[in-house]
């Protein structure tokens, strides 16, 4: 029976202290009962009241740790959709390398894997898993791929065998990896649990039904093993989306506990738009470990960047830290640009002076990360805080040039940022990105050779 929030109230050290980012103890006691907090957030809990509430407050969707020393996290969902509060821990994206490919292939893909780094928005993106299947009848073969695979990338293993044997001596040749054996049903649960459990790995489970399924969920979490994965047994993209949407419900809404882990899900290979689709759906749709069927960095670029938009939280913006940035080599006669430290703000601006061929100076004071128009409209970019933060900066002291450049759509701040920084000639520049290149071209210089 779930307890609501004045029973959990009664648990907690009532002093009102507000370090739990909550107004008062009730308050708090409200989210731990809606899922929407932890106990760990109030610094005064008692152990009496972890021991009580410690299961009440964890998260519908139990938190699974991957990789060496838990560096890759799945779950910890409280949440239907992002905008009730956020999306916790991503779908993690894995490559898969059949044990049947040659040597070459194997570590091309390898390879491929560990370089692959997309910068986006100032956040590096990276492969979070391998996945590792058997297809040849060698249990020696399938274990040495493994070993090979876990020791050249670091990254945790989705180790996809239909044999136990195999799966047995893959997790003892990569232990203390804290990888992932695929799967357990109701012939191969007892052998691989003790595999799993012996070496340190979490375990996929699957059946041919949700009854079935929970059963096994259930007798593991029983048994001392939770560091469980569910893996569905559906055969099509609409009862996979329809499989991964009854077990969110039901981990949230009824607060089922054996439904309430990630999921895992391979990516069948043949037409590229169709894998992509699919890859698609199963991050925007509750997927915890969504294993791709082979490297493609076009691919990588829309699954990595959609991900990133999901799991941003939106009520906190990516930014960048305040400062003065320089854009290719500038000098100290070199132009100076303002904008905020929106992340996407800065670096679509950044790259299109880039790509204006100049180079330049780019002032970024501190904005809550917050787009130009709506930190002006909140009080956050103003000519009195640009002012500010650039003498605090110190900006007249590294550069020898008094124009400065600001955004468009600010205009009206020109006027309170030349009374703020006497000396200063404010250039209002264009309203949108794009024109940047063309500002520079026909503006910019005619203002700096006149």
């Amino acid at each position: 029976m779930a307890l609501t929030g004045l029973k959990i109230q009664k648990y907690l050290p009532k002093t009102n202290c507000k370090e739990c980012g909550s107004k008062t103890c009730l308050a708090f006691a409200m989210k731990l009962a809606a899922k929407k907090a932890d106990l760990s957030e109030c610094p005064y809990a008692s152990d009496e009241a972890i021991q009580l509430l410690g299961a009440a407050s964890e998260p519908p969707v139990k938190e699974i740790e991957l990789g060496n020393e838990g560096t890759l996290k799945l779950g910890a969902e409280t949440v239907f959709y992002r905008h009730e509060k956020t999306f916790v821990n991503q779908t993690a994206f894995a490559i898969n390398i059949d044990d049947t490919r040659s040597a070459a292939e194997v570590q091309q893909t390898l390879d491929q894997i560990n370089a692959y780094v997309l910068d986006r928005v100032g956040q590096e993106l990276r492969i979070d898993m391998v996945a590792i299947t058997q297809k040849s009848d060698s249990v020696e073969q399938f274990s040495a791929l493994a070993q090979k695979a876990w020791e050249s990338t670091g990254r945790p293993l989705v180790l996809k065998s239909g044999h136990p044997e195999s799966l047995v001596a893959a997790a003892k040749s990569v232990a203390g990896s804290q990888s992932l054996l695929v799967a357990a049903d109701s012939g191969s649960v007892e052998i691989l649990k003790d595999a799993a459990i012996e070496h340190g790995h979490a375990l996929a489970v699957t059946a041919p039904d949700l009854d079935e399924l929970v059963k096994l969920t259930a007798e593991l979490k029983q048994a001392g093993l939770n560091n469980l994965v569910l893996q569905f047994e559906s055969h099509s993209l609409a009862e996979q989306f329809q499989l991964n949407s009854i077990a969110r419900k039901a981990a949230l809404k009824n607060n089922y506990k054996p439904l309430g882990y990630p999921t895992l899900f391979f990516v069948q290979g043949g037409d590229l738009l169709e894998s992509g689709v699919t890859a698609i759906t199963e991050t925007c749709k509750y997927g915890g470990i969504c294993v791709l069927p082979e490297f493609d960095p076009a691919q990588l670029v829309t699954l990595m960047t959609l991900r990133l938009n999901l799991y941003t939280d939106p009520q906190k913006p990516i930014q960048v830290e305040p400062g003065i940035y320089p854009v290719g080599d500038p000098k100290p006669d070199s132009p100076v640009f303002v904008t905020t430290n929106f992340s996407l703000t800065f670096f679509i601006i950044s790259g299109e002076i880039e790509n204006s061929g100049i180079s330049a100076w780019l002032v970024v004071p501190e904005c809550e990360g917050m787009s130009v128009l709506t930190s002006w409209a909140a009080g956050k970019f103003s000519g009195e805080s640009v002012a500010k933060f650039a003498k605090e900066a110190g900006l007249e002291q590294q550069v020898t040039t008094r124009d400065i450049i600001i955004p468009g759509y600010v205009s009206q701040i020109s006027g309170d940022l030349e009374e703020a920084l006497p000396g200063w000639n404010v250039i209002v520049g264009p309203q949108e990105s794009a024109d940047i290149e063309s500002f520079i071209s026909n503006v910019l210089r005619g203002i700096v050779q006149n």
